[in-house]
């Protein structure tokens, strides 16, 4: 294994593995692993969690289960504690990014992050990435730094995703559990087996677990990055990682790598509506690589504007076949649906374009249902 530029995320368990806010027990070794990748040249990206575990003895509460706004406030004067306890460990300086899904999803502040974090690099800064939970909402909400570290692992165009958690990886089995469970060293294909063998987490300061983990080597791999799980918690990981040794499970990068642009439409842009379409329009969208026009429409649900993401849905399979950027909001498209191109103008007095959906502002996905159902699988680990 061998990398240049690299995003570690680090999990609430490493940062504050108390109830008595951030300490050094793990994070130490964290940053002498990451001030030797760097002396080595390479170039590391952080992202933390621990906002809302370090706050949490600082906001009195009174209950294991957490308001929005406690959450909120939690994080507000956690995310300080948890930045000096950072800083403290370096002698060169780190910088504070704080984002939102919004942020993400909007391009030109997705390019602004990218060249935010690249200046910094340039100039000898360690970039340490949160989501803004001070003042998200569910909307604009990430929902966890693993997802988080895969979309700024894009952003930043990394070559490699370390997770760092409190278990050596991927296991057959749950180790806590099973005596016989297996560590895989090497994943080439994440498929739904892979992802049967993930839970829910354990840990109260945690927010994602195996599961989310593998939904962010999923995003990172398919934009070419390799991802990385392995145990934070052991200091003889990183003399592995320094020696180039895998110490946990790699999920090995595509080589069939999708465009940036698609890349970020497919796993960070949310879906504001649904448009059903016919046969015709479904074999155009998935055989031939054609842009949705608005003869193929059979049918319009949710309220979007022009500019919006919108999910397609093959009206035979009720599967979800591609999203993408209309350029039509819902009213419009009720108007037109079933129409030909030449007719726009004069249903609706403009137009914007003779296609629906261009097919460069679409991604093709892996059919699933429209409405996915709940699905039951064995629990593994906290993240």
């Amino acid at each position: 294994m061998n990398f240049n530029r690299a995003v570690l995320k680090v999990g609430s368990a490493l940062v504050a593995p108390t109830k008595t806010g951030c300490s050094g027990q793990y994070s130490l070794a964290i940053a002498q692993f990451i001030t030797k990748c760097q002396q080595q040249g390479k170039e590391i990206i952080l992202v933390s969690s621990g906002g809302i575990a370090a706050g949490r003895t600082l906001i009195h509460h009174g209950s294991p289960k957490l308001s929005i706004p406690m959450k909120k406030a939690m994080a507000s004067v956690g995310q300080m504690q948890m930045m000096a306890n950072w800083q403290r460990f370096f002698d060169t300086p780190c910088s504070q990014i704080l984002i939102t899904q919004d942020d993400l999803e909007d391009r030109e502040r997705f390019i602004s992050i990218k060249e935010t974090i690249q200046i910094q690099l340039e100039n000898g800064i360690l970039p340490i990435v949160n989501e803004n939970d001070t003042v998200t909402t569910e909307d604009l909400k990430v929902g966890d730094n693993d997802n988080l570290a895969a979309l700024v692992a894009q952003v930043c165009e990394a070559d490699s995703l370390f997770i760092l958690s409190d278990i050596d990886g991927v296991f057959t089995k749950d180790p806590n559990v099973h005596d016989d469970a297996i560590l895989i060293p090497k994943i080439d294909e994440i498929t739904d087996e892979i992802y049967a063998m993930a839970g829910t987490s354990r840990n109260h300061l945690a927010t994602g677990g195996m599961k989310t983990k593998i939904e962010a080597a999923e995003k990172a791999t398919e934009h070419g990055i390799n991802t990385y799980i392995v145990n934070g918690t052991k200091s003889e990981v990183f003399a592995s990682l320094i020696r180039k040794i895998n110490p946990g499970t790699q999920f090995s990068a595509d080589k069939n790598i999708i465009s940036a642009k698609k890349h970020w439409l497919k796993h960070t842009v949310k879906s504001q509506g649904r448009v059903t379409l016919d046969k015709g329009a479904v074999n155009a969208v998935l055989k031939k690589g054609a842009s949705l026009l608005p003869v193929g429409i059979k049918s319009v649900a949710k309220k979007f504007d022009v500019g919006d993401c919108v999910d397609l849905i093959d009206h035979q399979t009720k599967t979800i076949i591609a999203k993408g950027i209309t350029q039509y909001s819902h009213n419009e498209l009720k108007r037109i649906k079933g129409k030909h191109s030449d007719d726009i103008e004069n249903t609706l007095g403009h137009e914007e374009g003779d296609v629906v959906i261009h097919r460069d502002d679409m991604v093709i996905l892996d059919q699933k249902p429209e409405v996915k159902p709940a699905q039951i699988v064995p629990k593994i680990v906290e993240s």
